[in-house]
């Protein structure tokens, strides 16, 4: 006997396939519904970055504490070791009723001379207001050239004995393209409104006027390291003949020779000199927008200038 089919079966397939797809809409509401809220916290998050202005000792209290600025990497208009952030970051922390001590950080193998004298200059300014402030800078793994130009200006400088000091000197460093431009039969086509306007232009011939000009301008800033060195460290400088020639020194080296006064860390200085064991951070952060601004506009300029000509650096 034949079996008749289910009478009802169009109804059940087309309410089988209603279900199906208020299961489907369901499923893509709760989806949309956790990506807008992954879009929220990733733009709630891009605003906190972009508007977290950080400002150097902001809620911290007037309780006891040493004060901590950092002085890390290439000491350049661009980086974060740039005077204008460094010297903020001072000024906080010395103005703070509540610290002990300064301690600047130095991890820094130097940089733009200029930089490095505004800091200096700060930092000479700043003791004259607190003179009862101790101030003290504790070096890491490097403070050479520019970093030992802004260390100078402490009342002591405390070491390693590996770390690397020194390096008073001055360089100022370019290439000369000129032997491969006559090889590949290229020539330099500059038009110019001053004689010196294109000096050590690295597609030219070197110029002997223009080097012996360079090369004075470099020595004239190399006397004015020394004396900022000489005044700083006084009289614990030890007559030593290479002293000033750019070379370096390990931490036990510089403190025999007297470019160092000893050794210790920045939780040394806070417990036994300071006596303000608790730490406060009071340098400058980096925001994401600067971050951007910095990635995508100031560094290719920069590289643009450095590919022409490299300025003149403390080393």
């Amino acid at each position: 006997m034949e079996n008749n089919p289910n009478p009802n079966w169009e109804r059940q397939a087309l309410e089988h396939l209603l279900l199906e797809n208020l299961k489907e809409t369901r499923k893509a509401r709760r989806w949309k519904a956790v990506l807008r809220v992954l879009t929220l916290l990733v733009i709630v998050g891009v605003l906190l970055s972009i508007f977290d202005f950080h400002l150097p000792g902001k809620g911290m209290g007037v309780e006891k504490h040493t004060a901590l600025v950092t002085l890390e990497g290439e000491i350049s208009s661009s980086s974060m070791a740039n005077a204008m952030d460094v010297n903020s970051s001072l000024l906080a922390a010395f103005e703070n009723e509540g610290s002990a001590g300064v301690v600047l950080r130095i991890n820094s193998p130097g940089g733009s001379p200029v930089q490095a004298g505004m800091i200096n200059d700060e930092i000479h300014r700043l003791r004259k207001l607190y003179p009862k402030k101790p101030f003290y800078v504790v070096v890491e793994d490097i403070c050479a050239s520019g970093g030992y130009y802004v260390a100078v200006a402490a009342d002591q400088i405390l070491v390693d004995k590996a770390s690397l000091v020194g390096s008073i000197g001055v360089i100022m460093e370019g290439f000369g393209f000129t032997g491969l431009m006559d090889k590949l039969g290229v020539t330099r086509r500059m038009i110019t409104s001053g004689s010196n306007k294109g000096m050590l232009d690295p597609f030219s011939k070197e110029d002997p006027k223009q080097v012996e000009m360079v090369r004075t301008m470099i020595d004239e800033i190399h006397q004015q390291f020394i004396a900022v060195v000489k005044e700083g460290r006084g009289d614990r400088l030890k007559e030593v003949p290479d002293l000033f020639s750019g070379r370096i020194w390990n931490g036990e080296q510089a403190v025999k020779i007297g470019l160092a006064d000893g050794y210790g860390t920045v939780d040394t200085v806070a417990r036994d000199i300071f006596k303000a064991p608790d730490i406060l951070d009071y340098t400058m952060k980096e925001n994401f927008a600067e971050r951007v601004a910095k990635r995508f506009g100031a560094e290719a300029g920069a590289a643009a200038g450095k590919a022409l000509v490299k300025s003149p650096d403390l080393k």
